[in-house]
């Protein structure tokens, strides 16, 4: 049996490794070589999948996750770290159970991919980019600027849109939906949030470590997550606003607001003002509160709480003190957008799931077709998830089209 495969990222070369086992498969890929968009995840290390039993990857997936049920236990994180060891890569865990190689070079997991292909002799097609495919009965026709090739079966892995400089610019979508599939709108994921707020450029720069974000819909606490955020010029990044934009890409009309001191309750924050407030009774207050802010941030927060900033310290209302308790409690931050979807580390949104059978990865419209990765309308948050999610519909895909 001949098989094409369509895109060499992690899910297109899992898929043709195992397809290859026992079939005749061609990989093609636009790029000059394998896996372009790893090379640069994890900052260049490559956070290739996560230890934490597979059972809690589910909550770490905001869309579509019963989908996967199927392909994370039909192959694992653990056959995934098993599968590279056995092919040489040496891999340790660091915090959150992500997984790296021992040598912190994504280009060795690129290499151990490779090694993978070549010890099933899969014939790799570098710089050809797939133009159409077509099926005719019982054939696929692969067409490229090359030339056109003739296979039973085809396996699209040609990732989402973000990152389009790697190659991923929506092709599987546009097979797809040529075969009467029906694609998800796409959006940004795990992206950072611009803001329209006046006081960034004060900000810029500054870190909060500790904090909660939390996403209100029609005054519904809709998301939170609790963590380390870095302001920007265009509004916020860093690890909890990532995983934000995952979860709230969808809803409309969000209010965002940061919890400064989410370790502390009213009551408790109350008491620790009023021991700064007894220490600095004669100052102003904005001169009061350096022991529990960020200098740079305390103008916005008196602000918010509408406390004139230069009133003395004694001269503090209860109501004045509370007003800069919820001021702490629920710094307000306007939503503006998402960053271009270019700037997402992946995709959300892409091939329904609805069209495609999550136990063989084929599409439910055409006989042959198949799909894996990230081109399928399934995310993850950032943590190894999203490559794991690759590989394990790999395998599917490429192990159901050989059968």
């Amino acid at each position: 049996m001949k098989i094409a495969v369509i895109g060499a990222g992690p899910a297109g070369m899992m898929s043709s490794y195992f397809a290859s086992k026992n079939s005749d498969v061609t990989l093609f890929e636009k790029n000059e070589k394998l896996g372009k968009k790893l090379y640069i995840t994890g900052k260049g290390r490559c956070n290739l999948t996560n230890s934490k039993d597979i059972s809690e990857y589910f909550d770490e997936i905001p869309r579509n996750e019963k989908f996967l049920y199927s392909a994370l236990y039909s192959f694992s994180n653990i056959q995934t770290m098993e599968l590279f060891n056995e092919y040489g890569l040496k891999l340790k865990e660091e915090r959150g159970d992500r997984v790296f190689p021992v040598s912190d070079k994504s280009s060795d997991v690129i290499a151990t991919y490779l090694k993978m292909l070549k010890s099933n002799n899969v014939n790799i097609k570098l710089n050809t980019e797939v133009t159409n495919i077509k099926k005719e009965e019982d054939i696929f026709t692969v067409e490229t600027l090359d030339g056109d090739y003739e296979f039973d079966k085809v396996i699209i892995a040609t990732g989402g849109v973000s990152y389009s400089a790697t190659g991923s610019t929506g092709d599987g979508h546009k097979f797809a939906k040529k075969f009467g599939m029906k694609v998800e709108r796409l959006k940004p994921a795990l992206v950072p949030i611009e803001l329209k707020d006046d006081f960034l450029e004060e900000v810029q720069g500054l870190a909060l470590k500790n904090v909660s974000l939390k996403t209100y819909q029609n005054n519904k606490l809709k998301h939170e997550e609790f963590g380390e955020l870095l302001f920007a010029h265009f509004g916020i990044t860093g690890p909890i606003v990532l995983k934000t934009s995952s979860a709230i890409n969808r809803l409309k009309d969000v209010k965002l607001t940061i919890d400064l001191k989410p370790a502390l309750d009213e009551k408790t924050l109350e008491n620790r003002i009023l021991k700064d407030f007894e220490k600095y009774l004669n100052k102003e207050i904005k001169n009061s509160l350096n022991e529990l802010l960020p200098k740079r941030l305390i103008p916005m927060v008196i602000d918010q709480s509408g406390i004139d900033e230069k009133k003395s310290v004694n001269q503090i209302t209860k109501e004045e003190r509370m007003n800069l308790i919820r001021a702490i409690k629920d710094f307000s931050i306007k939503f503006k957008s998402f960053l271009d979807i270019n700037a997402a580390i992946v995709t959300s949104g892409g091939v329904a799931v609805s069209d495609i059978d999550p136990s063989t990865m084929e599409s439910k419209k055409v006989e042959g077709l198949y799909f894996c990765g990230e081109v399928i309308d399934v995310d993850a948050f950032t943590g190894g998830y999203n490559i794991q999610i690759a590989n394990s519909t790999g395998y599917i895909a490429g192990s159901s089209a050989a059968e």
